[in-house]
């Protein structure tokens, strides 16, 4: 189950593992990463078992599995083989929350004293490898809280780290400067993409690969895509959640998509700035509703 547990609420307390696992906050009695690559990662449990885990509150540096020893010391490299690590690279692909159960231990400040505690929903933001401390490669995943999430109070302890030391997004000795009047400026940033279980099918059926440009973006353990509504949802579009108004695309044909830069006519040819670029890409089990094509091109006045 992806998302919040039915019976739990955060800041809830458990005196064991098996406690959490009843609440159906984290399945596993042993494993500190529930899920698969199939479904992605329902939840983790950060409690100290890895020595290159990072504990910030809002913001946890998270040791993939793997490679240790029963003294838990890195003795092998991890790989994204792992079903662990697999799972949590589909949830930064597909967008997917992710539960955090935190247990009791030294290396955080944001621990609970005993036992474990549910802290909500977190986004996995980014994943990389490294060199850990035991001179062995490992893969982190950065999770950030969802917005609302409430950060437990840190309890002070020397030698921790700061809230504020932020990893994976450049360090400074200076404080920010700031602006009272900030200026503006274009930029492109990364699109958080939701996917839905109706979007998740459409991409599985075009094996992550763009419906019109052919591409698929190939990633460490996975591939990306996007799925896209042909009509858009919500007022005053009003369209249907369903895998006949969703296109399989790669970010750059699902701006031009949702911008009118990319229409499609009634037998499914690609137009793109008013000229026809060949059919789009198909699968037996896909089909196109044209009620929702033909709304689509009259948005855009085409």
């Amino acid at each position: 189950m992806i998302g919040e547990p039915p019976d739990a609420y955060v800041g809830q307390e458990f005196s064991t593992r098996h406690s959490a696992h009843k609440a159906g906050v984290h399945r596993p009695l042993q494993a500190g990463i529930c899920g698969t690559k199939a479904t992605g990662a329902e939840s983790i449990v950060l409690s100290g078992g890895y020595k290159d885990d990072e504990d910030y509150g809002n913001v946890v540096v998270y040791t993939g599995h793997g490679g240790q020893d029963s003294s838990k010391n890195q003795v092998a490299d991890q790989t994204l083989e792992d079903s662990g690590n697999a799972a949590l690279v589909t949830s930064y692909l597909e967008g997917l929350l992710v539960r955090v159960l935190r247990g009791a231990h030294k290396d955080s400040k944001y621990a609970p004293k005993s036992g474990y505690r549910y802290d909500g929903l977190f986004r996995v933001t980014s994943y990389g490898s490294k060199l850990g401390i035991d001179d062995h490669l490992i893969w982190q995943f950065r999770l950030e809280a969802c917005e609302g999430t409430p950060i437990p109070a840190p309890v002070e302890a020397a030698g921790l780290p700061a809230v504020d030391e932020l990893p994976f997004e450049g360090d400074s000795d200076q404080p920010a400067a700031g602006s009272e009047t900030p200026d503006r400026v274009t930029t492109t940033v990364q699109r958080i993409v939701r996917s839905s279980v109706v979007k998740r099918q459409v991409k599985a059926w075009h094996d992550n690969q763009c419906q019109v440009c052919a591409l698929r973006i190939e990633v460490p353990g996975g591939s990306y895509s996007e799925g896209a509504h042909i009509q858009a949802l919500g007022s005053p579009h009003n369209g249907p959640d369903i895998t006949a108004n969703v296109l399989c695309l790669c970010p750059n044909c699902h701006v031009m998509l949702d911008a009118g830069a990319i229409v499609l006519s009634d037998d499914l040819i690609v137009i793109k700035a008013g000229s026809e670029m060949g059919p789009l890409r198909t699968h037996p089990r896909h089909k196109i509703d044209l009620n929702c094509v033909r709304q689509h091109r009259e948005r855009w006045r085409q």
